[in-house]
């Protein structure tokens, strides 16, 4: 057994930085009533976390390479503790966001040298098993993180979910320091592109800020207007920084690789259509339909579970169809989920009406997700492989990042025009109550004559709004399915043309 716990040492740490992507969401209406705090901050309480995940795994890779790979472990494992505690003792939510930004940033650093120490620790078929196990717990925490955290926020308090990873950790902290062994590093700090992590950083930040600002105050304010003018510009500035560079970031020559372009963008896509909803879900069923945590959690039981199940049970049955099939089919599955949902998801729907859509999103997502990674390092040469499983994961986490961004507004929107549109004193400020789970705390001080009335025109908005999400993740599903259907093409393998060549001579 004690050959296993490097692989418990790291799926551990994995369990929690995925955790912390979903656990949050349920929390998000307890937090917003704590803190006392609107919808924007809410907004980053989620984002602040998965963009510097997002933003530094890549670069984390490189300073692992440079320091070793069990030093940067155990150092994201000590980040990450340290910043759940001051996440859980956070007084204001400009605390808990700055909190959830360094606990992104631990994230990263165990994110990005989870399979060196696999590699370092196991070979030959424990290898296989070894990444199995750590493929089964990243599902696994994505899963069952809405429900953890649903248990946590209604047995004690929002707090908790960021507690609760402190004796993880501690366990994490132990286990690898006694079993995995120590490495040094082969690179040099002079190989680390700096200004690519600075302007890549900048960039992804500058887009998630004015996307978040649009939402709260309008395209035209300047706190909106000045970060969505600057992201493209600071975007061009990596672009130029990585041509020049000796050691870029990302080599900018993979982008005139079709395969990987499409898997890339299946990768962003995939986890805006599925998984963007959630912190929206979470307001709507809490905050307006009335539910407890633990029941806005499991509402989403069926698309992780579904995934699990899918994913642990088809792989060995698709390899002969080509990852780009099988990706692009799930992206379709997954925009087709949303286009459910978004049919469903109307009038008085609750959890219930989510069942269906969800079912059919878990099958895509369990599709596509386990064959990404293959795919990216098939479409690229195999000394660039490190890189693009690095660029999978940045893909993924921003793409969940730019979706609660833009999916937020798609629901403050629609709120406001429904409330509006129903006669209601003050839609926007009654919107921004909505969107900011604080919908309670509003019909609790109007009068018991008019309370009747707004709070039906309350429950429609917030319907129509999550409505509006699914919809736009339908769209976003299907266009990433036929991106990936026509830029990722299958090519035969290298098995298939040996087995080509030995049934020539029986087939003459």
């Amino acid at each position: 057994m004690r050959k296993w716990l490097p692989l418990v040492a790291v799926c551990l740490g994995n369990f929690m930085l995925l955790l912390d992507v979903t656990v949050v969401n349920v929390a998000l209406p307890d937090v917003a009533a704590d803190l006392d705090t609107g919808f924007g901050s809410l907004q980053w309480v989620v984002d602040g976390y998965t963009l510097v995940l997002a933003a530094l795994v890549l670069a984390a890779g490189s300073v692992a390479d440079v320091f070793g790979h069990r030093r940067s472990y155990l150092a994201g494992l000590g980040a990450f503790a340290l910043s759940s505690l001051a996440s859980a003792w956070a007084p204001t939510v400009g605390a808990l966001v700055a909190a959830r930004a360094v606990q992104g940033a631990g994230g990263a650093a165990m994110l990005a040298t989870s399979f060196a120490l696999l590699n370092t620790s196991y070979a030959a078929r424990d290898r296989g098993i070894a990444y199995g196990v750590w493929g089964a717990v990243s599902g696994g925490a994505s899963a069952v993180g809405p429900i953890v955290g649903g248990l946590l926020t209604d047995a004690g308090s929002w707090r908790w979910v960021f507690l609760v990873n402190l004796p993880v950790s501690v366990l994490a902290v132990v286990l690898t320091a006694l079993t995995i062994p120590r490495g040094s590093g082969r690179g040099r700090l002079a190989d680390l592109d700096l200004p690519g992590v600075v302007t890549f950083s900048a960039a992804a930040a500058a887009l998630t800020a004015g996307l978040i600002a649009a939402d709260e105050h309008g395209w035209s304010a300047p706190g909106s207007r000045w970060p969505l003018v600057a992201a493209p510009l600071l975007l061009i500035a990596f672009v130029v920084v990585e041509r020049r560079s000796p050691r870029p970031l990302l080599d900018l020559s993979l982008l005139r690789r079709a395969p990987f372009v499409g898997v890339m963008a299946g990768a962003m896509l995939l986890t805006f259509a599925a998984f963007g909803t959630y912190p929206y879900l979470s307001l709507w069923l809490q905050s307006v339909a009335g539910l407890s945590a633990v029941q806005a959690g499991s509402a989403t039981v069926p698309l992780s579970a579904t995934a699990f199940v899918v994913a642990l049970g088809a792989g060995r049955y698709l390899q002969r169809l080509g990852s780009g099939t099988v990706i692009g089919c799930g992206m379709l599955l997954v925009g087709a989920g949303g286009l459910v949902n978004a049919a469903l998801v109307h009038g008085g729907a609750g959890w219930a009406s989510m069942v269906p859509g969800f079912v059919v999103t878990g099958i895509g997502a369990g599709l596509a997700t386990p064959t990404l990674g293959a795919a990216a390092a098939g479409s690229v040469p195999i000394e660039r492989a490190g890189m693009a499983a690095g660029a999978l994961n940045t893909m993924r986490q921003l793409g969940l990042t730019f979706g609660i961004a833009v999916l937020g507004g798609v629901f403050a929107s629609r709120v406001t025009d429904v409330l509006s549109g129903r006669g209601v004193a003050d839609p926007a400020g009654v919107g921004r109550a909505v969107s900011g789970g604080q919908a309670r705390q509003v019909l609790d001080t109007l009068p018991e004559s008019a309370r009747s009335a707004v709070e039906a025109a309350v429950r429609a908005a917030a319907v129509d709004g999550v409505q509006a999400t699914f919809a736009v993740c339908g769209v976003a599903g299907l266009v990433a399915g036929v991106l990936v259907l026509a830029l990722h093409r299958p090519r035969p393998s290298a098995s298939a043309a040996v087995a080509d060549v030995a049934e020539e001579p029986s087939a003459a």
